[in-house]
């Protein structure tokens, strides 16, 4: 299927599912569970995981490839890239959304770098997203620290980025879905903002959590953790039952069958709602 833009994929259902990976058999999980459930999604790579391939190219590549290839709408992503050479690399390689994260800064170098980078996205014809009020887990982040709904609007006028990812209650890489989500925050940040909502760390958010953070306004479900836990314990338990198992298909296989499995069931979810659907064990 041609490569498809991230306002045509928001524009067509009620949320999108932003799935990380890290290696080309969890990416190859992600499309796979996107053409099951017949929706489109959201491959994504973030620049820890460009680190581990040694560069952009490798996984982004092979990310747009299979995108490509790929019977559902697939929209390639750059995320959490606080290297702005790395989003400008991006960009080149023809990725069509991107994520500069500058929270971490002061709130003025913040809106400045953002702004710059924004320009130059928007310069290509590529889909920008930027986050305000660091997301739990990630830098310096205090438990507690909420997104003001003044600051976030104030942000967006002043940056011009098309998404903005906010911090209302969950965290990056919980390995429980037990993260309480500020709704009402979130229904009050979809009022002002005037761009879709992203929500970041939901990988510690349960079935009925996502369900109705999306009812109050978010547009962008990410999700990372929560697959590798689904992959490393399908492939923990193969190689506990066979110990003499050494060709790697043998156990990667049915791990990468059951991240495709749970990246359908979730979009599901994110795509058309299903709230009596049960938490994945």
């Amino acid at each position: 299927m041609p490569l498809v833009s991230m306002p045509d994929l928001l524009a067509g259902s009620r949320a999108v599912g932003a799935f990380n990976f890290i290696q080309l058999e969890v990416a190859e999980a992600i499309v796979t569970g996107a053409e099951r459930a017949g929706t489109g999604v959201i491959l994504q790579l973030s620049q820890n995981a460009v680190a581990f391939h040694g560069g952009m190219a490798p996984a982004a590549s092979a990310a747009l490839h299979l995108a490509a290839a790929s019977d559902a709408p697939v929209v390639v992503h750059l995320d959490h890239a606080t290297d702005e050479t790395l989003v400008d690399e991006a960009i080149a390689l023809g990725l069509p959304s991107v994520m500069f994260d500058g929270a971490h800064l002061s709130d003025g170098e913040n809106v400045a770098r953002t702004a710059a980078v924004a320009g130059r996205a928007h310069a290509a014809g590529v889909w920008i997203e930027a986050e305000l009020g660091e997301v739990g887990g990630k830098g310096a982040h205090a438990p507690g620290v909420r997104t003001d709904v003044d600051d976030a609007a104030a942000f967006v006028t002043a940056t011009g980025v098309d998404a903005l990812a906010v911090a209302v209650g969950s965290e990056h890489a919980m390995l429980e879905r037990t993260a309480a989500l500020d709704e009402d925050l979130i229904a009050r940040l979809a009022d002002r903002a005037g761009v879709p909502l992203v929500l970041h760390g939901s990988s510690g958010v349960s079935d009925a959590g996502i369900d109705r953070a999306i009812a109050a306004g978010m547009r962008k479900i990410n999700i990372g953790t929560h697959l590798n836990v689904v992959f490393t314990g399908v492939v923990r338990a193969e190689l506990l039952a066979r110990p003499d198992v050494v060709d790697p298909r043998l156990y990667v296989r049915p791990a990468r069958d059951a991240v495709a499995a749970e990246v359908a069931r979730l979009l599901t979810l994110i795509v058309h709602g299903r709230p009596g659907m049960g938490d994945a064990a």
